[in-house]
């Protein structure tokens, strides 16, 4: 799954979608490193703030963690949202 420059939604949200539904899949587990906002801007082809925003919103959601000086985690899963 790939962000969409053509789709009306902002690249972020695509980007926390996309991330969403892989944690929501399992494709990335609980307390798992989250790909680094480098390369999920070069996998995308998108700005490092359209990551940035898309990381930040994943955390106020409760998604992920970030760790400072070690990088951002898929948060445990009481903390994710009922959605």
């Amino acid at each position: 799954m790939k962000v969409d420059q053509l789709d009306p939604m902002p690249i972020y949200e695509q980007l926390a979608r996309i991330i969403r539904e892989k944690i929501k899949a399992g494709d990335l587990q609980e307390r798992q490193l989250v790909p680094s906002e480098s390369s999920l801007q070069q996998e995308h082809g998108i700005a490092r703030g359209s990551v940035r925003r898309a990381m930040e919103l994943l955390r106020d959601e409760g998604w992920v963690i970030t760790i400072q000086g070690r990088g951002t985690f898929v948060a445990p899963r009481q903390t994710w949202p009922d959605k």
